[in-house]
Formats: structure tokens, C-alpha cells, sequence
């Protein structure tokens, strides 16, 4: 098994880069609307906060995932 650090710089194949991409934009919006200067009802709030877990999980996992050569 390859160390984390090499696995995370090999090629991601398209459909991960793609969940990536919208895990990030996920996790933007929550922060987004977590640190927003007005007062906000508390449900919108969580919801946000459930926004950033959910965006920087997918993101995590889908760069992790690489594409193997076949052998």
C-alpha cells in the first residue's frame, strides 16, 4: 500500500474530480452562510453546518481516490 501523501498526488479519475468540485462549492455555501454578518434563523445556520461536514467529506474522499493501472 502506498503512503497517504503519494496516493493523494496521483491522478484522480474524472468522476471524483468532478464530486470534489462539488464538495468544495458545498462546503463554500456553508461557510459562506455560517459567517455571514447578518442574524440568521438558527435552522438555516445548521443546515449550513451540515453543508460544510457533507462538502469537506466528499472532498476529502473523492481526492483519496485514485485511478489504478491496470496489470
Amino acid at each position: 500500500m502506498k503512503p497517504f501523501f503519494q496516493r493523494l498526488q496521483q491522478d484522480t479519475p474524472p468522476f471524483f474530480r468532478t464530486l470534489r468540485n462539488i464538495g468544495l462549492c458545498l462546503a463554500a455555501a456553508g461557510t459562506t452562510i455560517v459567517a455571514a454578518p447578518i442574524e440568521l434563523p438558527s435552522f438555516i445556520v445548521t443546515i449550513a453546518n451540515y453543508l460544510i461536514v457533507a462538502g469537506s467529506v466528499a472532498s476529502a474522499i473523492s481526492q483519496a481516490t485514485v485511478m489504478e493501472e491496470d496489470k
